[in-house]
Parts: structure tokens; C-alpha cells; sequence
């Protein structure tokens, strides 16, 4: 089986920072890989609120260097962190 990989690229008060690569264990979460490979690609369009199914445009409220980052769709975040794409790699 296959190891989809996904990206995200981070931009900071709005420069490119770089990209994040995430390569997915489907041998040991296929369904939660399967979400977040379509969040990634926005391929299932958008939710029943008709906000977008995709990560791209999401910022990150915590950010604590060399351990990990969380992100958020309430609005509080700290500074402008954001994931200005994303997407699946071939």
C-alpha cells in the first residue's frame, strides 16, 4: 500500500516561509489519512455551511518551535501564520 503525501506552504505576514511535507500512514489510519488528503486537495468542495472543505487559508494559533503547531478556525490566532496552499504530492 501506498504513503500518500501532502503539503502545506506557510506564509508569514504574507512571504513564503516554506513547505510542510506530511507523509501519511494509510497502512494504519485510512480513514483519518482519507480526510485529511481531501482537506488537503479540497476535492469535497465545500460543508453543509457553505465554507470550504480545504486547509488552504487556515492560520495557526499556536506555534511552539522544534515541537509543534496548532491551528484554528475561531479566529484567534497569533500573528499571520497561514497556510497559503496545499495539496497531495505525486
Amino acid at each position: 500500500m501506498s504513503k500518500p503525501r501532502c503539503f502545506f506552504d506557510i506564509l508569514v505576514n504574507g512571504k513564503a516561509l516554506g513547505r510542510m511535507v506530511f507523509e501519511l500512514r494509510s497502512d494504519v489510519v485510512p480513514k483519518t489519512v482519507e480526510n485529511f488528503r481531501a482537506l488537503c486537495t479540497g476535492e469535497k468542495g465545500v460543508g453543509k455551511s457553505g465554507k470550504p472543505l480545504h486547509y488552504k487559508g487556515s492560520k495557526f494559533h499556536r506555534i511552539i518551535p522544534g515541537f509543534m503547531i496548532q491551528g484554528s478556525q475561531s479566529g484567534k490566532v497569533s500573528g499571520e501564520v497561514v497556510i497559503g496552499d496545499c495539496g497531495e504530492l505525486d
